[in-house]
């Protein structure tokens, strides 16, 4: 009987405020020198052995602006190094964070995370075990980022592929009109004046 009981409704949540909330999560890529089989359809001359990048993403709940970096992996190092890149960045935009939320991954179970986190004064929210929609936003993101960036293009290698992140990334947090935000970009809710959101895009 129990499989034929409807799955429970997915409740869709969202933080009033710019920093209430901080989403984060992890992509692994492929790292290539030439491309690969999903522009050629040749699935013998990929780039073997070459390895793998680590795009960290963050995303606030309420604004939908977002931020990524690339890491050699997901480790508790590199994730806390992430961290830092982004609340960084955000704080350019006026926004400071009260609360991080992160799946159960390693790296954010990892002491230099969660110190990380207390010395920030960050409030760590995990999702609940293989329930990823629960941090819906990042997952939602992400997909984005793949289909809008990464295989966007047939890129030459995935140093070019990098290359193209930080103007992707302003687009889609600058242009980038979202059903959600009345299509709106995500900046339309950064808690700066327009004169100030005027002066960082120039």
């Amino acid at each position: 009987m129990a499989e034929l009981e409807p799955a429970p409704a997915v409740v869709r949540y969202e933080y009033p405020n710019a920093g209430d909330l901080l989403h984060l999560d992890i992509k692994k890529l492929g790292r290539f020198w030439r491309p690969g089989h999903r522009v050629t359809g040749d699935r013998l001359q990929g780039s073997f052995g070459a390895g793998w990048e680590f795009v960290h993403v963050a995303i606030d709940d309420a604004s939908r602006l977002a931020f990524t970096s690339l890491h050699p992996d997901e480790r508790g190092n590199s994730a806390c190094r992430a961290l830092l890149q982004a609340l960084r960045y955000y704080r350019g935009l006026g926004i400071r964070f009260k609360r991080v939320m992160t799946d159960n991954g390693a790296c954010y179970r990892s002491h230099s995370f969660r110190r990380l986190c207390a010395r920030l004064g960050l409030k760590h929210m995990r999702t609940k075990p293989y329930t990823s929609r629960t941090n819906g936003k990042a997952e939602r993101f992400i997909q984005t980022s793949l289909r809008e960036w990464a295989y966007a293009r047939s890129y030459d290698s995935s140093e070019q592929r990098a290359k193209h992140l930080p103007a992707w990334l302003h687009h889609y947090n600058w242009h980038r009109p979202h059903s959600s935000l009345n299509y709106e970009p995500p900046i339309s809710r950064a808690p700066l004046p327009l004169n100030n959101v005027l002066g960082l895009h120039n």
